[in-house]
């Protein structure tokens, strides 16, 4: 077992490692797993799993998160304008319910259930 993070991708993905698991092991490299875990918003579990090619959950939903915090992709929100994507799916998430606190909660629920990117999204944690 090794502690760099991209030598663990690269043995478990081999030559099919995807671009967005190198950021990921990347990132990991920089900082520690439950750091990079911390900023995405899952656990440091996943982010393991992931890096060693085991985790069996919606991979394009880890794909848009981590390319939304560490490539910087982004997506045009209809309330918002350019967002990057890890972002773009928390306020889908959160949109499942309406949150009157404060404005912005409101205006985003109403923007995200009217997106066409949110319309048949699954966006479970």
């Amino acid at each position: 077992m090794t502690s760099d993070p991209l030598a663990k991708a690269r043995a478990a993905w081999g030559a099919d490692m995807p671009d967005w698991v190198a950021l990921l092991a990347s990132a990991c490299a920089g900082a520690s797993q439950n750091q990079v875990a911390k900023r995405l918003g899952v656990s440091a579990t996943l982010v393991s799993n992931v890096l060693g090619a085991k985790y069996t959950g919606d991979m394009t939903r880890v794909e848009d998160i981590v390319r939304g915090a560490y490539a910087r992709l982004v997506t045009d929100c209809p309330a918002l304008g350019e967002l990057p994507t890890d972002i773009c799916r928390k306020w889908r998430r959160k949109a499942r319910k309406l949150n009157s606190a404060n404005s912005l909660n409101v205006t985003m629920f109403r923007a995200c259930n009217r997106c066409p990117i949110h319309k048949g999204a699954d966006d479970g944690q």
